[in-house]
């Protein structure tokens, strides 16, 4: 089997580093991006493997060019790696408009803006068509987390953008999509890549920065792992549309899963007393 093309957005740090690495020790090829693509080091590289080029999400013009990139050296992409993205911490009402909206910018809109041009090109600009859109969420895009309001929403407007994009596509296309969310992983998403918001005198209840701050380091993910079981989702054949990462990823998705069930079950009368009288849903 010919090696695979990965084309990784948010390389130099975390998960995106991790991955690329993993990728290069498989055997398959990586286009490794950043807004600094010269910072960019990586063990067992070489001309016909491996490829760094700049990409800012917030950049229409670098994405296309990134891509061109691709095709230009490696005649296509099977895999682009939605990665980049950080965190934004603090109480709701103390974050600005400005920090709100960059949070949305970089991991939603950003995010939209990779997979536009992904699909693009795995329709229409290679042969066989197809690929694997791997969107990094979170487990913060399944459930809420205190301190991370707006980070929670840029991750759950992901995952219900991907799934409805996956229900768009024509099987033909071959074009497939997994939303990996995370758990707590020792990588600088909890330290220097996280943004804290100034704090708000009436939530001297909860103080961003120290509870992180006495997190970080000590999560249950190992982030080599958390990298090897990305990769091996992307080489299945048929990947799930969702998968947690992670043992406290999936201890938090399983108990929300019972609770939702426990919840609409309680207001299952409530819920089904609207139709119209008469109403037969469709067969």
């Amino acid at each position: 089997m010919a090696p695979r093309v990965f084309l990784i957005t948010g390389t130099s740090t975390g998960f995106g580093k991790e991955y690329v690495q993993e990728v290069l020790n498989r055997g398959d090829i990586v286009v490794a991006t950043a807004r600094d693509p010269s910072s960019l080091k990586f063990s067992g590289t070489n001309s016909s493997n491996y490829l760094a080029i700049r990409l800012d999400v917030t950049d229409r013009s670098s994405i296309k060019e990134a891509f061109d990139a691709t095709l230009e050296k490696f005649k296509r992409v099977d895999v682009v790696v939605n990665n980049a993205g950080y965190g934004l911490a603090g109480n709701f009402e103390e974050y600005t408009d400005d920090q709100i909206r960059q949070q949305m910018e970089i991991n939603f809109f950003g995010l939209m803006d990779v997979t536009r041009q992904a699909m693009q090109v795995m329709r229409d600009r290679q042969t066989p068509q197809g690929g694997l859109i791997q969107q990094i969420t979170s487990i913060g895009g399944q459930r809420g987390v205190p301190l991370f309001s707006v980070y929670c929403a840029s991750k759950w407007a992901v995952e219900g953008f991907t799934e409805a994009v996956s229900l768009e596509v024509k099987p033909e296309w071959g074009i497939k999509f997994t939303c990996v969310e995370p758990g707590g992983f020792r990588t600088d998403w909890a330290g220097r890549s996280m943004t804290f918001a100034d704090r708000h005198p009436a939530y001297d209840h909860m103080d961003a920065k120290e509870r992180m701050t006495a997190r970080h380091g000590n999560q249950a993910g190992d982030p080599p792992k958390g990298a090897k079981a990305m990769y091996e989702l992307a080489v299945m054949k048929d990947p799930p549309l969702r998968c947690v990462i992670g043992t406290d990823a999936y201890a938090a998705i399983m108990n929300k899963i019972d609770k939702y069930e426990q919840n609409y079950k309680r207001f299952e009368t409530l819920s089904n007393s609207t139709d119209v009288e008469g109403y037969s849903a469709p067969s």
